[in-house]
């Protein structure tokens, strides 16, 4: 890379590509059940930092209320965003329903714990109004 490029710590680099991507994710439990407790969000939480870590992304932080889970996520351009989604989705909703049936059964949400629909953002860097700025004063060649 360039000297005068200022390495910053979120800035990962690979052969050919440097990158810094950020998604802030919200899943919502099936029919918004206030299914969650603390116990379970860190349950909860440990499953999607190892689906994550699959995807060579690192879950950055978690929290959650009762009915829903927000994630703030740094993954690679390489990983397809729906990809990891339907991973931290399915693979979440395996383990919780099998670790805590009677918590789940009593509240009458069957086999489905996820509600189908899912918020993704992208974020962090520079606001759009700063990039248009930035593309709009780069000198053309004549």
């Amino acid at each position: 890379m360039s000297p005068r490029w200022k390495t910053h710590p979120d800035i990962r680099a690979g052969r050919h590509v440097a990158h810094d991507l950020h998604a802030h994710l919200v899943f919502v439990t099936k029919y918004r059940y206030g299914i969650f407790d603390d116990d379970m969000l860190q349950r909860c939480e440990e499953i999607m930092r190892e689906v994550c870590t699959s995807f060579e992304a690192e879950l950055r932080e978690f929290n959650g209320e009762a009915d829903h889970v927000h994630l703030l996520v740094h993954y690679p351009p390489k990983v397809a965003l729906s990809k990891l989604i339907n991973s931290l989705k399915g693979v979440s909703s395996r383990y919780l329903r099998a670790e805590y049936t009677g918590r789940i059964n009593r509240t009458g949400m069957g086999s489905v714990f996820w509600s189908r629909s899912y918020f993704a953002s992208s974020c962090g860097g520079a606001p759009l109004t700063v990039i248009r700025q930035y593309i709009e004063s780069q000198k053309r060649p004549d």
